[in-house]
């Protein structure tokens, strides 16, 4: 029985899925949950020895859960395909998954370059998330996004570090902006949350004083401006497209009435 199974999800990633993969060999296998690719993702992703699954898209929850499920490993590590493992946290997590700590998963520092620069603040770092965990006492949520790990069982945390290469360029921001912006608009509106005019006055600036003042993104330059005023402007979208959801709903209960 494998030791330790990697769990990756793809669409379109050949730009950086070999860094992806090739910072996973300590693990026993490799199982990528591929969304229809039209590129040279899964090309590369079976040249480099993973187990590919391709999976109509239901959202990153159920993508990360279809993973978990193929894999046979007693741990899972699971990595979005523009993350990749620092060689620290290569050595850490070999180490963890043989020791007999008690510990039913870790959380791990994830670290993001925006625009080439390495951030540390606006909130963005450490950002703590958990991605090492046993098969048998976890499992991914069903979110379509913000999907994140149901554990049962004790959790520690890890020293080094994801590297997360998320945004190369303000038009690769703006790209996964309109995703983000658009599926959070959808959950919240299948949540039932409401969203009232001073939703969309109000919160934009206080995310921008909460990323840049009180999160010290000041500290990181322009780049920290960027991503407080960024990061304003998505709420601001978020609860503008649910305020229009909301609408819609409205509507069609009318035309049903």
């Amino acid at each position: 029985m494998p030791n330790l199974s990697a769990v990756v999800i793809t669409r379109n990633e050949e730009a950086n899925i070999k860094r992806c993969l090739l910072s996973l060999q300590i693990a026993d296998e490799i199982i990528v949950v591929d969304s229809g690719s039209t590129d040279r993702t899964i090309e590369i992703a079976e040249n480099l020895g993973a187990k590919v699954y391709v999976k109509e898209w239901a959202g990153y929850g159920f993508a990360k859960k279809e993973g978990v499920s193929k894999a046979f490993g007693k741990w899972i590590i699971s990595l979005d395909a523009d993350e990749e493992l620092s060689p620290e946290l290569a050595k850490e997590i070999s180490t963890a998954v043989l020791s007999e700590t008690g510990d039913s998963g870790f959380y791990i520092k994830r670290k993001t370059n925006f625009l080439g620069r390495w951030i540390y603040h606006c909130g963005w770092y450490p950002d703590y998330i958990l991605r090492l965990f046993k098969k048998e006492d976890g499992d991914f949520n069903e979110s379509v996004v913000h999907e994140k790990v149901i554990l049962n069982g004790r959790v520690g945390y890890l020293k080094a570090e994801i590297l997360h290469y998320s945004y190369n360029t303000i038009e690769h921001y703006f790209e996964k902006f309109a995703t983000y912006t658009t599926l959070g608009a959808e959950q919240a509106y299948k949540s039932g949350k409401k969203s009232r005019w001073f939703h969309i006055v109000f919160k934009p600036p206080v995310s921008f004083i909460k990323h840049y003042f009180i999160k010290l993104g000041f500290l990181d330059g322009l780049e920290g401006f960027i991503i407080s005023a960024f990061s304003a402007m998505a709420v601001m979208v978020k609860y503008s497209k649910l305020r229009h959801l909301i609408k819609q709903g409205k509507s069609g209960d009318d035309t049903n009435a």
